[in-house]
């Protein structure tokens, strides 16, 4: 019954993200009214040609739908750097002087894709954590490992002309959270931005204290004229 409920509980989250009602969800999967609801309260589980077409009309993958929220984390042995062992979801924090707020994001991560490589999806600024699929942005990509850093390259599922890639440092050593750099393209305005973003195994307190060390500093100006790029260390 565990997956029956968290999988309704992602496409009632999904749906309302996307602002669809019952009754137009179901005529687009062609079922009931009743039986979405059914599916929704987790009292059956969809076939998987239904959950394909729920995914397709919420413009998401099948993945995010059959992910559980309350998961026990595993051992997987394919990840190789020491910050993401054993991890199913971590949680990422960048300050946005545009708002002069901070942002929190939460990746999910899926199957293997390849060698060292895995799905995740990345779900950004949300405020319930119940119910992070109700975001303002949904990306989707791949987590790549390698020596010396991890690899996320992600698309906007609303929008796949917006591409981002993260870049997180050293995760091959072990800690509560790492430093990463976010690559991209700002919508408000329109233009490339990089930004430094810190990652966290589990959630941090939204508070001053996070924002000051989110701020670009001196340290980071220091060295942004000293290799005239922006880096994080």
């Amino acid at each position: 019954m565990g997956i029956n409920i968290e999988t309704g509980k992602n496409i009632r989250s999904f749906r309302k993200a996307r602002k669809i009602n019952l009754e137009e969800l179901a005529g687009y999967i062609h079922k009931s009214k009743a039986t979405l609801s059914k599916y929704e309260r987790g009292e059956i589980l969809p076939d998987i040609e239904t959950l394909l077409c729920i995914a397709d009309v919420l413009g998401v993958h099948i993945e995010q739908l059959l992910h559980q929220s309350e998961f026990k984390p595993h051992e997987l042995t394919e990840i190789r750097p020491s910050f993401f062992r054993g991890l199913d979801r971590f949680y990422s924090y960048f300050y946005d002087g545009r708002s002069g707020k901070l942002v929190q994001s939460l990746f999910d991560i899926f199957a293997p894709s390849g060698p060292n490589s895995f799905k995740t999806a990345m779900y950004m600024n949300y405020s319930d954590p119940c119910h992070y699929q109700k975001c303002e942005n949904t990306f989707w990509g791949y987590i790549e490992h390698f020596d010396a850093m991890s690899l996320i390259e992600l698309v906007n599922q609303d929008n796949p002309m917006e591409k981002a890639s993260i870049q997180i440092l050293a995760s091959f050593l072990d800690a509560d959270c790492k430093w990463g750099l976010w690559n991209g393209v700002s919508s408000r305005p329109l233009m490339p931005v990089a930004t430094k973003m810190l990652f966290s195994k589990k959630p941090l307190i939204m508070d001053t204290e996070l924002i000051e060390k989110l701020r670009i500093s001196k340290d980071d100006i220091k060295r942004m004229k000293y290799y005239n790029m922006f880096s994080v260390v």
